[in-house]
């Protein structure tokens, strides 16, 4: 699996990561910093999941996120956020994409990527 860290935090990015290695070190990573080179990534990699930052500069994670689910529709996506509101819930809820509390503990992306898993092999048997 190839998944898509998005964080204008390049701390944030890494520790992303970090928990992604602790769960799946097999799986590979490509990072962006923005929106922009989070659709360039989409564009030009293979990207089998997407996690990315509510919080960013210009388009915000659930913008980003719909705009996903219109090149990708099937492709699991996860929007983090510190910024834990229903509103915010709720938009990620109405894109199709989970909500995962910001900092992201290893339990809440172990249950995401768990499903994200069974998501895939039921759209891509």
């Amino acid at each position: 699996m190839n998944v898509l860290v998005v964080d204008d935090s390049k701390l944030a990015r890494m520790a992303v990561i970090k928990l992604f290695r602790a769960l799946h070190p097999d799986w590979s990573h490509v990072q962006a910093a923005n929106g922009d080179e989070a659709i360039a990534a989409l564009n030009e990699k293979k990207v089998d999941l997407v996690v990315l930052d509510f919080n960013m500069p210009g388009r915000d994670g659930l913008d980003l996120a719909a705009e996903f689910r219109k090149i990708r529709p099937t492709m699991p996506i996860a929007v983090i956020s510190a910024n834990y509101q229903r509103e915010v819930v709720d938009r990620a809820r109405v894109v199709g994409a989970t909500f995962l509390p910001k900092p992201v503990t290893e339990q809440a992306l172990k249950e995401f990527l768990a499903t994200a898993v069974q998501r895939r092999q039921d759209f891509d048997p």
